[in-house]
């Protein structure tokens, strides 16, 4: 969690940028701070992400850099910490992956209402992170959803098969009556 210094320090940086991107060059990846470098965009539309390299001490250092990943309709972006929390990330992520896609964790968080609806940043570099494995991520999400139903049940039985054959009976909506 960031102190209270470190999130004025980042406004006073994201407010700057925004004044000085309307006047000059914008929001430049290599110039962000680590602590705002992930999962922003910079105003040429390029995903912005945080590396590693090894300092001359031989420790490891962070740093941030333009990708090759364009970004439509976003340049310019600072993804708010709201979202980063909403959406189950880490400010401390290094470079670009699809990997968190397999984790059901992750995949809740992003597909929940608070992320999903309301972080398009994150839910746009996820939806082609997703195509580019050949996944619809709409997809991944709806059977996030109804695999949600079946993981409480399971939960809720403790393993007990017929405890489960119970549950899901009740769950199922009943047959309509028909009219003779």
């Amino acid at each position: 969690m960031a102190s209270a210094s470190e999130k004025i320090l980042t406004f006073l940086f994201a407010l700057a940028t925004y004044v000085h991107g309307g006047v000059g060059e914008g929001i430049v990846c290599e110039e962000l701070p680590k602590n705002i470098c992930a999962f922003s965009i910079s105003s040429s539309g390029q995903r912005c992400t945080l590396e590693t390299y090894a300092a001359q001490d031989g420790n490891v250092e962070y740093q941030c850099r333009t990708s090759n990943v364009s970004v439509e309709n976003m340049a310019g972006w600072i993804e708010t910490d709201e979202c980063i929390q909403a959406c189950g990330l880490d400010r401390n992520s290094v470079g670009i992956s699809s990997d968190a896609l397999l984790e059901s964790q992750f995949t809740a968080q992003l597909c929940s209402i608070g992320c999903y609806d309301n972080c398009p940043n994150i839910v746009d570099l996820y939806f082609n992170l997703a195509a580019g494995e050949g996944v619809f991520l709409p997809d991944i999400c709806e059977a996030q959803r109804n695999n949600l139903h079946r993981e409480m049940i399971e939960l809720l039985s403790n393993g007990d098969a017929p405890l489960i054959d119970s549950l899901t009976d009740f769950a199922s909506p009943a047959p309509a009556p028909s009219i003779v």
